[in-house]
C-alpha cells in the first residue's frame, strides 16, 4: 500500500508547483487507486485501499491524501478489515483436470503463486508420482519455500532454448497459479511461448484462486499416495577456499546459512547455479525478482527483514542492480537489519551484455561495450557502503569471504561484503 501526498483540494486548482497527475503516474504501477476527497472520507478509504492491497493474489495499492486531510475534522474509524480469501476453485475443475493426468509424461502441471510455498510443491509432486505427469515450476515466483527436507522443483530456465526443450514433447499443459509460459525477449527465428504450438493449455486455478487448496483437492481426486518423490538431501557443502569464484560464493552461503534464513536474490547472472548450490542448506525462503526491472534486491531485503526480525536475511545482489536503489542501506543501518549483502561485483551490466550478444551478435566494438561498462570508473563499493552506515569489507579469497559471512551472521545489524568475480 502506498500512501501519495497531495495538495489541499481548494489548492490544486491553482497549478501550484508539484501539482501532477499522481493518477496517471500512479496506474502504471498500481492495481487499485483513489484519491480521498476530504478527511471524513480518510477512515473509510484507508481502508478500502488496506482490503485491495490483500486482494488475492496481491497489488499494489494507491492512495492519494490531500494536505487538508490533516487538518480538517476526521470521520469516524473503520474498524478492522477483514482480510480477503481467495475464491474456491469448483469441484467440477478439478475432475476435468484429473482427467488430464492419464496423457502421463505428455502432461506438465506448471505451479507458480501460492504453490511455491512447501504444501503446494508437496501436492503437487504427489500428483506427479501417482500420473507420471512432469510437474514444472513457474521460472520465476515472488516467494518459494525450500532447503533440507523439502520437495525438490524443476523450474523453467531463463534462457529461450533451454525452456524449449524442457517443454519438448508437452501435450498439455495444466496451470496451477501460473501463467501460460513466455520467454521473457523477443528474438529472430525463435517462439514467444517456450510450451511446442500443438500444446493446449488448461487452467486448474487462477492467480486470484484457492491454489493450495486445489492442488490439494487434485491430490484427493486421485487419491495421490504421499509420496513426494525425492526431496533435497540436508548436505551441506564444505567451506571453499581459495580464489573466489561465483559457485563459492553460493558454496559458502549455503554453507554458512541458519535455519529459517530469507534470501532475496537479485544476483542476476552470478545467480545461474544458485537452486543447485544451496538446495541442501536449512530450510529458507527464496525470493526472486519477479519482473523485469532491477534494483529491486536491496529494498526486498530490508522489508523482509523488517518483517521478519528474529530471522537472518541475505542479499544476493549485483552490482549494475544495486545502483538504482542504493540508498536501501542506508534504512538497513538505521532500523539496524540483520541482512547479509553479498555484492557480486563484476563491473559491466553482464545480463544486458548478453542479451545485446543474441540481438546484434556482431555489436563487438568499443561504443557497445561502453554502453554496459561500470568500470570506468571503479565503483568503492566498501567506501559507498561505509558512507551510507554499513559496515564494509571485500573479500579477496574465500577464506576471507566465510571469515567475514561467518561474522555477519553471528552479529547483529546490517554487513556489506563485496566479491569480485
Amino acid at each position: 500500500m502506498n500512501i501519495v501526498g497531495d495538495h489541499a483540494v481548494h489548492h490544486l486548482e491553482h497549478d501550484a508547483p508539484l501539482t501532477c497527475d499522481i493518477e496517471a503516474l500512479a496506474g502504471a504501477v498500481s492495481g487499485w487507486y483513489r484519491s480521498s476527497p476530504s478527511a471524513q472520507q480518510l477512515p473509510a478509504d484507508t481502508a478500502a485501499a488496506v482490503r485491495a492491497a490483500l486482494e488475492p493474489p496481491g497489488q499494489v495499492a494507491t492512495l492519494a491524501l490531500p494536505s487538508d486531510c490533516a487538518w480538517d475534522p476526521g470521520g469516524p474509524p473503520i474498524g478492522k478489515v477483514e482480510r480477503p480469501y481467495p475464491a474456491a476453485v469448483p469441484s467440477e475443475r478439478v475432475s476435468e483436470m484429473a482427467q488430464l493426468l492419464r496423457h502421463g509424461p505428455e502432461t506438465v502441471l506448471l505451479i507458480g503463486g501460492p504453490a511455491f510455498q512447501e504444501e503446494g510443491i508437496r501436492n503437487a509432486r504427489r500428483v506427479g508420482n501417482a500420473t507420471g505427469v512432469r510437474v514444472i515450476g513457474d521460472r520465476v515466483n515472488g516467494r518459494m519455500e525450500r532447503g533440507a527436507g523439502r520437495p525438490l522443483l524443476e523450474r523453467i530456465p531463463y534462457v529461450i532454448p533451454q525452456a524449449v526443450e524442457l517443454m519438448s514433447g508437452t501435450k498439455h499443459m495444466i496451470l496451477a497459479g501460473a501463467t501460460v509460459p513466455v520467454g521473457f525477449f523477443a528474438y529472430p527465428d525463435t517462439p514467444s511461448l517456450t510450451a511446442p504450438p500443438d500444446c493446449e493449455f488448461h487452467v486448474l486455478a487462477e492467480a486470484h484462486e484457492d491454489v493450495l487448496m486445489a492442488l490439494s483437492m487434485l491430490v484427493e481426486e486421485i487419491s495421490a499416495p504421499d509420496d513426494t518423490g525425492p526431496l533435497a538431501p540436508a548436505k551441506r557443502p564444505p567451506l571453499p577456499t581459495g580464489v573466489i569464484t561465483i559457485d563459492k560464493v553460493w558454496a559458502a552461503v549455503s554453507a554458512l546459512m541458519p535455519e529459517e534464513a530469507i534470501v532475496s536474490d537479485e544476483s542476476i547472472t552470478s545467480g545461474r547455479a544458485a537452486m543447485g548450490m544451496t538446495q541442501g542448506a536449512p530450510r529458507h525462503d527464496w525470493l526472486n525478482i519477479t519482473g523485469g526491472s532491477i534494483g529491486q534486491g536491496l529494498p526486498v531485503a530490508l522489508g523482509a527483514a523488517i518483517a521478519c526480525p528474529e530471522r537472518q536475511v541475505f542479499a544476493m545482489e549485483s552490482d549494475g542492480s544495486a545502483l538504482y536503489t542504493l540508498q536501501a542501506l542506508w534504512s538497513m543501518a538505521r532500523e539496524n537489519c540483520d541482512v547479509v549483502i553479498v555484492m557480486f561485483n563484476n563491473g559491466v551490466y553482464k545480463i544486458l551484455q548478453g542479451e545485446l550478444e543474441r540481438l546484434c551478435p556482431d555489436a563487438q566494438g568499443p561504443e557497445s561495450a561502453a554502453m554496459l561498462d561500470l568500470s570506468d570508473p571503479a565503483l568503492d563499493w566498501v567506501r559507498l557502503s561505509e558512507g551510507l552506515g554499513v559496515e564494509a569489507s571485500l573479500a579477496r579469497n574465500c577464506e576471507e569471504l566465510c571469515d567475514q559471512m561467518q561474522s555477519a551472521v553471528q552479529g547483529k545489524g546490517p554487513r556489506f561484503i563485496e566479491v569480485r568475480v
